[in-house]
């Protein structure tokens, strides 16, 4: 029976596809071939945000180690400047005895005197200097921590913001999460889309709606929207091969209806396709498919400002 249905669906798959004219396959296949390159490029972009941000956190922890290793210089040369006060003292006692026998000896000690008060001058200028430098640098660097604590606080305040706004949704197959400095929205296919469909119902719309108008009142948020699947093949027909072309798809689908609210930077947004290739669960249960079968949506705040303090710091 099933070797039938199957022979049945090939027959079918080959009629609708001889009905379709060389001019629209070629069409077609020139859009699949796109899709495909704006999908790489978009996967490649967000990398390279990833591996900018661990870089940023990188610089500032070795600016600390920094900091702290050269206040252990500088304490280390406070205490070589105490041992120097105290050797100038010795020949400060020096020079009152010599004083009284002899005035060449006496010359003697002044010249030799005179140098040491030079070059224990020098040293506490040197001193100073670093001693403001290093002032300095701990003052930007507390503005930075300060920066990323207020980005935390503000993408914090956000995830509440944005649980509020969709708590309708609840047990609905949408959950929020604050993590590594960014908000994920995850909405799973039930709410979204049927089966092999990009067409999002009734409901998912109201849910992309009510997000789209948290994002208005954000408009400096960079928004990842991700397209998952299970590790079933598609098996639908017409413009979609794969799942890669279907997760791409529900992503555009879901940038369309944000699009439409007009207080959006479109400039922000961006849609990507990630097939079944990055999954929440083992695709070896009902349950953990239904949970693969997702979109991400990732909200990321602007670092431009971080890059730049670091910058400064350097």
């Amino acid at each position: 029976m099933i070797k039938k249905a199957s022979i049945g669906l090939l027959v079918l798959a080959f009629s609708a596809t001889s009905c379709v004219s060389k001019k629209i396959y070629n069409d077609l296949e020139t859009k699949y071939s796109d899709l495909k390159k704006e999908n790489r490029s978009i996967t490649d972009e967000n990398d390279n945000l990833k591996k900018a941000k661990n870089q940023l956190e990188l610089d500032r922890d070795k600016l600390t180690k920094d900091l702290a290793s050269t206040k252990d210089d500088l304490a280390k040369q406070k205490a070589d400047l105490a041992a120097e006060q105290k050797k100038y003292k010795v020949l400060q006692d020096s020079y009152n005895a010599l004083e009284k026998n002899s005035n060449d000896a006496l010359e003697k000690n002044l010249a030799k005197n005179r140098e040491l008060l030079a070059q224990l001058e020098a040293k506490g200028k040197a001193l100073a200097d670093e001693q403001a430098r290093l002032d300095k640098t701990a003052n930007r660097l507390k503005e930075l921590e300060d920066m990323i604590a207020a980005k935390e606080e503000a993408m914090r305040k956000l995830k509440e913001t944005l649980s509020k706004a969709l708590t309708g949704f609840e047990g609905k197959g949408l959950t929020v999460e604050h993590k590594n400095g960014k908000v994920y929205v995850s909405m799973e296919n039930k709410l979204l889309f049927n089966s092999g469909s990009w067409a999002v119902g009734a409901e998912g719309k109201r849910a992309v709606v009510e997000l789209g108008k948290v994002l208005g009142d954000n408009p400096d948020l960079s928004v990842l929207i991700e397209g998952h699947t299970d590790d079933d093949p598609y098996a639908g027909s017409g413009p979609i091969a794969n799942n890669w072309d279907l997760s791409t798809k529900r992503a555009t689908a879901i940038v369309a209806i944000l699009s439409e609210n007009p207080k959006i930077n479109k400039q922000k947004l961006t849609a990507a396709g990630r097939s079944e290739f990055s999954p929440l669960a083992s695709n070896a249960t009902p349950e953990g498919k239904a949970k693969n079968r997702r979109i991400e949506i990732i909200l990321t705040p602007r670092l431009d400002e971080i890059a730049e303090m670091l910058n400064s710091i350097n």
